[in-house]
């Protein structure tokens, strides 16, 4: 048990880690929401250039796309590495996920645009366009990496993983 224990410890920490990856992708794939400042009455004011712009889902579209992406990856290469599997090893598959997600969404929110639009507007000046910050607004999204690692690696378990030695038949008189 002390074995399984450790390397659960061992995947929890490098799938969370993973979440920098993630987080770095989802800074460089998501679309950007492009922003307009204007100066009315003395004061700033940010509006969408485009209102019916899809941008800001995209945003949340490609984290999700990007945590099912990396739920497969790192469910197949857990299932490769320890084909016995056990419970330690789908808790450090789901609390790993889950961490590398949370790491990834700050990560993404770190690295993009300004979070002040207000301040940001100002410095571009009137009527520029400038890109509103990282914004993941589907906090859900945050659950597609571990889910569809649990449910991958389930899946394979059930498809690939040992099996039970079948119960002695009784003999029949």
């Amino acid at each position: 048990m002390k074995t399984e224990v450790r390397e659960a410890a061992v995947i929890t920490v490098a799938l969370a880690l993973g979440g920098v990856l993630l987080g770095a992708l989802w800074w460089w794939l998501a679309p950007h929401v492009p922003l307009v400042g204007d100066e009315a009455r003395g004061s700033w004011v940010v509006y969408l250039k485009d209102s019916e712009g899809e941008q800001a889902i995209g945003v949340d579209g490609t984290f999700t796309l990007l945590g099912l992406g990396f739920g497969l990856i790192s469910a197949v290469v857990v299932f490769l590495l320890r084909r016995r599997g056990g419970v330690p090893l789908v808790v450090a598959l789901g609390l790993g996920g889950l961490l590398g997600s949370l790491l990834a969404w700050r990560l993404g929110i770190w690295l993009g645009p300004q979070s002040d639009v207000i301040a940001h507007a100002r410095a571009v000046g009137k009527g520029v366009t400038f890109s509103a910050p990282l914004k993941l607004s589907a906090k859900g999204a945050l659950l597609a990496w571990p889910l569809a690692g649990l449910l991958v690696h389930m899946g394979l378990t059930a498809l690939f993983g040992p099996r039970d030695p079948e119960p002695g038949h009784p003999q029949q008189r």
